[in-house]
């Protein structure tokens, strides 16, 4: 294409002619007026000063980095190693504890106590509930198990529902743990009840999910009843003074009253007498026996004899029943046999054919994992169990081991989909590995806002770093995408890529973490219902997103100069 001109000067030395002209190209003019009156038309808005703010700080940190590159990578990986170690500590649960507003009084009165028993002492329970804590609006009370046994419990045992006033109406507590500690040390006052305290919610999933109504099931596996009883008693009393507990409460499996008739061998055969027809009269007097049956109408009726409701009250009644010899005369049952009261065994539990008992733990400000570490911890070293005998831990904890390992599987699945779609992405598997830092990157952060905010790993949490993982992964792409684009261009030194792909890039990476973040932030800091499992995910997320974006722009320029096979020296 020639261009259009207007010729100045010409000039002749020698052979040489000289001529100076000046283009005149109407296209070319044009299109810089329009630049022109472009660049008069936008002005600088809020937002650029906001970026012109940002990039003043950061080209000359980028810079100062860029020279120590060693010494930022290596600090990058202590934080790393740092966080790792504050990871194996936070602590774990399955799911954070709700806040319900109300709960649930499991109240227990000797084994073998009637109902009657049970509803004086559920009543005495009521009463002061209602007559000592304001708070309390109603209370209501289950005891044994309904028509649809859903929830089996025996008559001995009743559940008090209390449903509390709204927090601004509370003058015993200000927190819902103090005000369970108060009321619990209130109820215990009540003869002969036992008292555990939980959430109704919480009570009745802890029982559909694990079988078991407490936080955490210490089960204790063995043959013989006698030394479960006695090894579970012993370790409540081991682990009841540990930090977090709350309530410990071992399975009732013994004290069930009952009379044992033990027959005395000599004296039967002296009076040729037959344990088994003896049984036989002894059931029948006071177990009842059917001897017949009687029709009314079309409906059968059994005939049933037994002795007068006066004469069997009391075991002095089985004593002086008296029992016929062969010839015909009468000697009292306690001449033959030894009569006593013994408790006898209320339930025989069994996991796999294994019999076992369990002792349940509700915790109290406290995380599920550290709280079972330290009871294993002392339980090993002071606990001494016969062979054969062993312990398992079950309840929360136990569901908090089988969510950590399906987190173990999918979370390298995870990674690897991210790592895979990087490769294809970008068709290198270096620049991939680039891009994956930010995921180590967004760890640290992470890890560090729980820490901050106390709050132990749970699968709210873990869930968060599966999501961050991904929003992280996308300031990666963002800038070595560009840095590849300045590269296409023409731009072949690698420093000057770094710098000017940083500066156009910081606006969308600073967008990209911040939106996310902000998004989550109503979650954070949330206190209405369900805040409990929102605030551990996006506390991960928020805190995973600010490490990742500031190491990421850091990080990853150097390793993009480090590991960049075409690079020059110039300029750098």
């Amino acid at each position: 294409m020639v261009e259009s001109g207007a010729v100045k000067n010409v000039l002749v030395f020698g052979d040489e002619v000289i001529v100076d002209i000046t283009i005149t190209n109407p296209a070319l003019q044009a299109k810089k007026k329009t630049e022109s009156s472009i660049q008069q038309v936008i002005k600088e808005n809020i937002s650029d000063k906001i970026m012109a703010f940002f990039y003043r700080i950061y080209e000359p940190i980028l810079k100062r980095v860029m020279q120590i590159r060693i010494l930022v990578v290596s600090l990058a990986l202590i934080l790393f190693v740092i966080s790792l170690v504050i990871f194996s500590k936070l602590g774990g649960e399955f799911i954070p504890t709700l806040e319900e507003g109300d709960f649930a009084v499991e109240t227990r009165v000797s084994t073998g106590s009637s109902l009657s028993n049970t509803i004086k002492a559920t009543t005495k329970a009521e009463k002061i509930l209602l007559d000592n804590f304001p708070e309390v609006e109603q209370v209501v009370s289950k005891i044994g198990s309904g028509e649809i046994p859903t929830d089996p419990m025996p008559i001995e045992s009743a559940d008090i529902f209390v449903v509390l006033k709204n927090k601004e109406n509370w003058t015993s507590a200000s927190t819902l743990p103090d005000l369970v500690d108060i009321i619990k040390q209130e109820i215990s006052v009540v003869p002969g009840i036992n008292v555990e305290i939980s959430q109704p919610i919480e009570h009745m999933f802890n029982t559909l999910i694990s079988g078991v109504r407490s936080d955490i099931a210490i089960k204790l596996y063995g043959e013989n009843l006698d030394i479960l009883d006695s090894k579970a008693k012993e370790i409540q009393q081991l682990i009841s003074g540990i930090k977090g507990i709350g309530d410990v409460k071992p399975e009732e499996i013994k004290g069930m009253p009952q009379v044992a008739i033990t027959y005395k061998k000599q004296a039967l055969a002296k009076y040729g007498l037959n344990i088994e027809e003896i049984s036989d009269v002894v059931q029948a007097g006071f177990g009842g026996k059917t001897t017949g049956v009687l029709f009314e109408e079309e409906w059968p009726v059994n005939i049933v004899i037994r002795l007068d409701s006066a004469h069997r009250k009391d075991i002095k009644d089985i004593e002086n029943m008296y029992v016929y010899l062969s010839d015909g005369n009468q000697i009292p049952l306690k001449e033959i046999a030894n009569i006593d009261y013994i408790k006898a065994p209320v339930q025989v539990s069994r996991d796999n054919a294994k019999r076992r008992v369990v002792i349940g733990v509700n915790v109290r400000n406290r995380d599920i994992e550290t709280l079972v570490t330290e009871i294993q911890n002392k339980l090993d070293a002071e606990l001494d169990l016969p062979a054969g005998y062993y312990l398992k831990y079950g309840g929360q904890f136990e569901n908090l081991q089988n969510a950590k390992d399906r987190l173990l599987i999918a979370v390298p699945i995870a990674l690897l989909l991210i790592f895979i779609l990087l490769f294809f992405t970008f068709n290198s598997i270096k620049q991939a590995l680039f891009i994956f830092t930010a995921i180590p990157l967004a760890a640290i952060g992470g890890v560090a806002a729980l820490w901050l905010r106390q709050m132990p790993f749970s699968i709210s949490a873990g869930i968060g770093f599966i999501a961050l993982f991904g929003v992280a992964v996308l300031n990666g792409i963002v800038l070595i995408a560009y840095f590849n684009q300045l590269k296409k261009e023409g731009i072949s030194n690698t420093m000057e890529r770094i710098i000017t792909g940083a500066k156009v890039r910081l606006r969308p990476v600073i967008m990209t973490a911040s939106v996310a973040a902000l998004g989550f932030l109503p979650m954070a800091i949330s206190t209405g219902d369900g805040a409990e499992v929102q605030q551990p995910l996006a506390t991960v997320v928020i805190g995973g997103l600010v490490s990742a974006t500031l190491l990421t722009l850091l990080v990853l320029p150097i390793l993009y100069a480090l590991f960049d096979t075409k690079k020059t020296k110039s300029h750098e």
